[in-house]
């Protein structure tokens, strides 16, 4: 008769075979009398799994579920699996069961680990566990933030990840307001180029800029921009602005019969005006202004007025000196008033006045013979005495025609024994010693003649 060894030693030894079975139900002398009864019919040990349950049937009944014959079905509960063999096992006359039986908790694959991240599970890949996603600073979740592992060996869901979507963050420099120092029409304007700021892992592109960098910046408002990636191509901007200010005076106008020459832009603070009249004018008031921090103009109002011509001088070179790098002389000088060419000449100039102003041109009319004779200049007339001193002074005989031209210096440029024509006149003018800077002057100050 086949005896059990002591409860002990079978749990030992089942144990060491199949590492699940944890205990038996022994039947006893009912075994013994059937083995007895059935001819000595070997029987197996008592099937128990952990963490599932068994369902036997034996050629001698239910109560026999060991005996030789016996088949059994092992069913894992849920959770667990059959660890490996057939889940229907039979007791052979070898007294074992025809393969190994146990129970092992389901287990999902592994978790990859996110980048930039991790995660907590309550039970480690086991069935059933949670595991709850989580991301570094500066990274966002994408996917889901918990999963479990499910009875067919797979998560809830697919794999989460950690990805950078926040901009760098980058602050740009204060409003810059500037005023331009005196004369410049210009601020120097200076910053530190900013630092962009991740929340992720740090790694920036360079620093742009969009707009006018550190310098010279010329006046009013100029709009900049700083932009900065991060290795996720997140962009992250800012923005600040450049003002430059010009302190400048109420503008100023050129004297009538005068012009007007400014250096920088004219009303700026530190600009430098300088005025001058033309040919037959005197400056009175200021010569130079500038423009003060005060935006007030320094010095007094410039105007110019028209040449106060003394005739009551005693000396013919006292009435040329007032002349002297003022005006140009045209004398014109005839025996008598009827004189057919000074009666041409005359009527030619009538209608060239514009002309002559403008090439700063003063007429001198000497007619007659002394004692009888007359000089005038323009309605104003000279002294008979200081008309023949004159003649004299400029070897200008009294017997016929004459027409001496006298540059600005004083010198003795050309001589007509006949009359020409105005045209004639200008032409001759033009081509002398600083008529040319004049035609400049007067072009810009749109001085011309209509």
């Amino acid at each position: 008769m086949w005896r059990l060894a002591p409860k002990e030693t079978r749990e030992e030894n089942w144990q060491a075979g199949s590492q699940s079975w944890s205990g038996y139900y022994g039947y006893g002398d009912d075994e013994d009398a059937y083995a007895r009864r059935n001819g000595g019919t070997p029987w197996c040990a008592p099937i128990k799994v952990k963490h599932g349950d068994v369902s036997c049937r034996s050629p001698g009944g239910q109560y026999y579920k060991n005996v030789m014959g016996s088949r059994c079905k092992i069913r894992c509960k849920r959770g667990y699996e059959m660890q490996q063999g057939h889940p229907e096992v039979v007791c052979m006359a070898s007294k074992h069961w025809s393969g190994n039986y146990a129970c092992r908790e389901i287990r999902c694959p592994k978790l990859q680990m996110p980048a930039n991240g991790g995660y907590k599970c309550s039970d480690g890949s086991y069935f059933n566990s949670r595991c709850e996603f989580f991301c570094s600073l500066g990274y966002t979740l994408k996917g889901s933030k918990t999963v479990t592992c499910q009875y067919h060996k797979t998560w809830t869901s697919g794999e989460s990840a950690c990805i950078d979507v926040d901009a760098p963050v980058i602050k740009c420099p204060n409003l810059k307001d500037k005023t331009a120092e005196p004369g410049k029409l210009t601020a120097r304007v200076t910053w530190d180029t900013p630092e962009g700021k991740d929340t992720a892992d740090g790694i920036l592109t360079d620093v742009i800029l969009k707009g006018k960098p550190p310098g010279h910046f010329p006046e009013g408002l100029h709009k900049m921009s700083y932009t900065v990636y991060d290795r996720a191509g997140n962009k992250g901007s800012c923005r600040f602005s450049v003002r430059v200010r010009v302190r400048r005076c109420s503008p100023i106008t050129p004297p009538e019969n005068g012009y007007m020459k400014c250096d920088s832009d004219g009303d700026n603070y530190g600009a430098t005006c300088d005025f001058k009249c033309t040919g037959g004018y005197e400056l009175q008031g200021s010569a130079a202004r500038v423009c003060q921090y005060g935006l007030t103009w320094s010095g007094t109002e410039t105007n110019c007025a028209a040449m106060n011509i003394n005739v009551g001088v005693r000396t013919a070179s006292g009435l040329l000196d007032q002349f002297y790098e003022k005006r140009r002389l045209l004398i014109i000088s005839a025996p008598t008033a009827a004189n057919h060419y000074y009666r041409f000449q005359m009527t030619n100039l009538q209608h060239a006045q514009c002309g002559l102003d403008l090439r700063h041109v003063t007429v001198i009319e000497l007619v007659g013979i002394y004692p009888a004779q007359i000089g005038r200049i323009s309605h104003r007339l000279i002294p008979p005495g200081l008309a023949l001193q004159l003649r004299l002074l400029l070897q200008i005989s009294h017997n016929n025609f004459n027409m001496v031209m006298i540059d600005k210096q004083g010198m003795d440029k050309e001589r007509y024994t006949y009359p020409i024509t105005s045209a004639q006149i200008f032409t001759t003018i033009d081509t002398w010693q600083g008529r040319m800077d004049e035609m400049v002057l007067q072009q810009e100050a749109g001085h011309t003649c209509q």
